[in-house]
């Protein structure tokens, strides 16, 4: 069984989506919609934006979504029994399977990206990568850094490999305490706020009254969600979900684990960068084939195999 998986925030790249725009007739007009849809033009924020521009979240998940979403849609659904995003991902790979339509994901993702940098405004927070640390040492760690304020694990990326999220004191405090819980290392993330903590709850309310206008279907191939870590097709689910997953972790290593249960053994992350694929390879030896597909070269070649 094939699936693909789709990239969230930190994959974004200058110049990104440029080669599928001039080389795809599609994707251009994909690209070109969103534009009309959002009343600027993200594409040449894109194509043209600096590191810094492309690095505010705003940008950032409109960029990587529809980078991920026109190369996907150039691969089509053939043969594909499953997806996953990771955070963001996870708006990707349920447009992909028809359970939100283009219009309305381009809509919910410029939402989303703007509610999260407002909530990182407004709640000043950070987050960390926590490496090499025993799973079972996490509970301890996040227990004592939590006297200093609200810290939570934000995203199971891998077996030891931890993203906690929230306040700063308690973040910089987790960090300062790590070695000592067996991390090999402990290290402040650069980011806008504190994803998938407490913090982001006043963009959960906001997100949740613009999901009110927005029609959600079932979706056509199952999506394993972060929330629950299981391949889900209802629609009152995934909006549930879609709610639930601002301020809750995303059980990405967990996600894989249940993919790889219910038969997956073709991974294809399709979108800018390859962070999926490593982490992939660390969750799971049964993942028999683990590619990529970010430039136009690419997905000429799963198109086309030799």
């Amino acid at each position: 069984m094939k699936a693909f998986v789709f990239p969230g925030q930190g994959s974004q790249y200058c110049g990104m989506g440029r080669d599928l725009y001039e080389r795809f007739p599609e994707a251009k007009a994909l690209l070109d919609r969103a534009d009309a849809i959002l009343g600027y033009s993200i594409t040449n924020v894109m194509f043209n934006g600096s590191e810094e521009e492309l690095k505010q979240t705003r940008y950032t998940q409109l960029a990587i979504f529809l980078h991920s979403y026109a190369a996907a849609m150039l691969l089509g659904r053939d043969g594909v029994s499953m997806a996953a995003g990771h955070s963001l991902g996870e708006y990707t790979a349920l447009c992909f399977a028809g359970a939100i339509t283009f219009e309305d994901a381009v809509r919910l993702v410029a939402k989303r990206g703007e509610l999260m940098q407002n909530a990182g405004q407004q709640n000043p927070g950070t987050m960390a990568a926590i490496i090499g640390m025993a799973d079972e040492m996490l509970d301890s760690l996040l227990q004592e850094a939590g006297a200093s304020g609200i810290v939570q694990a934000a995203n199971f990326n891998s077996p030891g490999q931890v993203v906690i999220s929230g306040d700063i004191d308690a973040v910089k405090k987790a960090v300062e305490l790590a070695p000592s819980k067996g991390a090999r290392m402990a290290k402040e993330l650069v980011v806008s706020g504190a994803f998938h903590s407490p913090l982001m709850k006043p963009a959960e309310k906001e997100l949740a009254e613009t999901l009110d206008t927005i029609s959600i279907r079932d979706a056509e191939i199952p999506v394993c969600m972060n929330v629950v870590a299981k391949p889900v097709t209802s629609a009152a689910e995934i909006r549930a979900n879609l709610i639930s997953q601002l301020t809750s972790s995303v059980l990405w290593s967990q996600s894989i684990q249940a993919m790889v249960e219910a038969g997956v053994t073709e991974f294809v992350e399709v979108g800018p960068q390859k962070v999926l694929q490593g982490l992939i390879k660390r969750i799971s030896k049964a993942a028999a084939v683990c590619a990529g597909v970010d430039t136009a070269d690419q997905v000429d070649a799963m198109r086309n195999p030799a």
